[in-house]
């Protein structure tokens, strides 16, 4: 419970504000009486339950103003900052770098995000995992064997991947923080690749899909030929990863409809 007196002190504080200003605080106030629901998973050696509070938090004061998904910007910054709120020590790696993207607790991690319009909830898509380079790739089928190797090269310099997904559910705002086994990835060694030849793009882009012992998909590396020449990781089965956190919150559509009427 907030004490009295830290109650006094900012009503005097707000009492000072102008009336855009005031506005503003009521707006945040009307975001956290909305339903909620916030959920970690109780086997997370990563979340505790102050950072799935200050995170869902940070989440909801974001939309207040903005419609808009969580970036990777601001989920790299937001966890810094409330993993050290919450105890954990944690500092972001130099702008630039490209390896891991911050230090927690002295272990390294990479961030993703995913939102767009047509995500799937059951599979993970990572539309830039990395970028390629100019290296050696021709038309080739062996070049890819190259690629790949850049990927493993990659992840040397983390230990752990985590993205957090923007989930599309009618009348809500949805998040979820899924680690990505770095293991599951070291898979692509045995994975078979696919040139696609009759793809106009130049270099051809091509695969690398890895399967389990049902012939199901576990994930597949798309190494984008396009001018931006980058990996791509599609179809990532969920099922294979951690979900660590989810973050639900009612939308105010349901709310802002009814006063409507």
């Amino acid at each position: 419970m907030i004490d009295a007196q830290r109650i006094e002190k900012l009503k005097e504080r707000v009492a000072a504000l102008s009336d855009s200003q005031f506005v503003t605080i009521e707006n945040i106030i009307a975001q956290f009486d909305r339903p909620f629901a916030f959920h970690r998973n109780a086997e997370s050696d990563f979340v505790s339950d102050c950072l799935l509070h200050e995170f869902g938090d940070t989440l909801r004061i974001h939309n207040c103003f903005s419609a808009e998904p969580f970036t990777k910007d601001k989920f790299e910054h937001a966890l810094a900052k409330l993993c050290n709120l919450c105890g954990m020590p944690a500092a972001l790696a130099p702008r630039g770098n490209r390896g891991h993207d911050i230090t927690i607790d002295g272990v390294a991690f990479s961030l993703k995000t995913e939102a767009s319009a047509g995500i799937r909830a059951g599979f993970i898509h990572i539309s830039k995992f990395m970028e390629l380079g100019k290296g050696t790739w021709t038309d080739k089928i062996e070049d890819l064997t190259g690629l790949r190797e850049r990927f493993f090269h990659h992840m040397e310099s983390y230990e752990r991947i985590l993205t957090l997904r923007r989930l599309n559910k009618p009348g809500f705002h949805q998040y979820e923080l899924v680690e990505i086994p770095k293991a599951l990835f070291m898979e692509a060694a045995d994975g078979e690749f696919t040139m696609m030849f009759a793809s106009t793009q130049n270099p051809k882009p091509g695969t690398c899909t890895v399967k389990d012992a049902g012939g199901q998909t576990k994930f597949q590396l798309y190494f984008d030929g396009g001018t931006e020449r980058k990996l791509q990781i599609r179809h990532i089965d969920k099922r294979l990863c951690t979900v660590h956190a989810t973050w639900e919150w009612d939308d105010g559509t349901k709310i802002t409809e009814a006063v409507a009427i």
